[in-house]
């Protein structure tokens, strides 16, 4: 296994080096679009096996659905590559420029990353989408899926490097690790820095933790979401209503989901009814403070401290009362994992006030958290959300997979 692993790190490295032009890059996404619609049958036939292995397995029903493919999610999976072909290529790009006193000129140029690493569970559109994503920014990726969605990824892989074989690319510019060994995840993060230059986790909790743990190599990605939605004094109600449900229900297993919801207090006994209503008709479990509790006349449980930094990803929701808007930021601060936080008010006072002290990667004003995707952001997608505060943060897209250099042009100047 580790002489395999060496060879795919090897062979990565070398591919890393190789300057592709951007229509080439763009011919290569758009044949990879065109074989996942022409093979659709044997790509869900490979799903399949991944299906019935997992429901052996009995992994949970949530992970089943997002590992599960038809013809809809392969739809998608195309148009989403189609989108990544018609971005701007963001390799070569002169980011800022100057010159200095001496006559030096100094340009800023966007450069690969080189080879990337992606961990990750369940999801084979991640397969795809990734593996676009760091072709068309110039880095060769090494795929470590989980042993669930094996068939899945392997087949999505194999048409991705049947794509760059039929432009005469370097397919090691793409490689899946064909394993379900989890020694292959060890080996990968503590021993193959010398080929590696990041590594991108894309699970639960148990595996981010693991792959930060163990890392001999820098990591961009998230521990938790745990995203909140702070009600403000001056907030509308119809607007609160639908931007609440919405944040929390619209799809409860991401990690843009609103996890606890803040309401200031003098406005509890008009906004919690009808805002917590609506959640709790569409099957969503509460858990108050004692203020929330005292007001909302629907079924509720009483909050813990462990609520506030629970990430259910599911269909609950803790509530809290807060005094003010200082409040509602501190406890944010305190309790948030630097992901996505939103303020619903009218303020424009308030709403800069909450926009420029959260601490998260992606501060919002008047909007659903569930917003926070690299898609939505027209990133073309992401190959995740990084809550660091070194750069990148938020969604990591195409732009966002590039380094830079700079480059000094002169004639003859010496330091004196």
């Amino acid at each position: 296994m580790k002489n395999n692993l060496y060879n795919f790190g090897n062979k990565a490295r070398i591919a890393s080096k190789l300057s592709i032009d951007t229509k080439i890059k763009n011919k290569v996404l758009n044949k990879y679009s065109q074989l996942i619609r022409k093979n659709n049958k044997l790509i869900i036939r490979e799903n399949d096996k991944d299906i019935k292995f997992a429901y052996k397995k009995n992994i949970k029903k949530n992970l089943i659905d997002r590992l599960k493919l038809n013809k809809k999610k392969l739809e998608n999976i195309f148009l989403s590559i189609k989108k990544i072909s018609k971005l701007k290529d963001p390799v070569n790009i002169i980011t800022d420029k100057w010159k200095r006193p001496n006559g030096l000129f100094i340009k800023k140029v966007s450069i690969p990353i080189g080879v990337i690493g992606i961990i990750y569970e369940s999801r084979p559109n991640v397969t795809s989408d990734i593996s676009s994503l760091c072709f068309k920014s110039g880095n060769a990726v090494i795929l470590r899926g989980g042993s669930e969605a094996y068939n899945s990824n392997k087949i999505l892989t194999d048409l991705f490097r049947n794509a760059l074989k039929h432009y005469n690319i370097d397919p090691n510019f793409v490689q899946f690790i064909n394993n379900r060994n989890r020694s292959s995840v060890d080996y990968m993060l503590s021993k193959m820095e010398k080929f590696i230059d990041v590594i991108i986790p894309r699970g639960g909790k148990s595996l981010v933790k693991k792959v930060q743990k163990l890392s001999n190599i820098p990591v961009i990605g998230h521990l938790e979401g745990i995203c909140h939605t702070y009600i403000d004094q001056n907030a509308d109600l119809k607007m609160a209503i639908k931007i609440v449900h919405n944040a929390k229900l619209r799809n409860t297993s991401i990690c843009g989901a609103t996890e606890t919801i803040l309401i200031h207090n003098k406005i509890v006994k008009k906004f919690c009814n009808p805002i917590l209503k609506k959640l709790e008709e569409n099957n969503c479990e509460i858990f108050a403070d004692k203020i929330i509790k005292k007001n909302f006349k629907g079924k509720s449980s009483l909050a813990k401290k462990k609520n506030w930094s629970t990430e259910y990803l599911s269909s609950k929701v803790s509530v809290k009362s807060v005094k003010n808007i200082i409040e509602a930021i501190e406890h944010i601060n305190k309790f948030g994992t630097m992901h996505t936080d939103s303020i619903i008010t009218k303020n424009k006072k308030n709403a800069k006030l909450f926009l420029n002290n959260i601490k998260s990667s992606i501060a919002m004003h008047n909007t659903s958290t569930q917003f926070a995707d690299g898609g939505e952001f027209g990133f073309g997608g992401e190959v995740g959300i990084s809550t660091n505060k070194l750069p990148p943060r938020g969604p990591v897209g195409l732009n966002q997979l590039v380094s830079f250099k700079y480059k000094v042009l002169g004639n003859g100047q010496i330091r004196k």
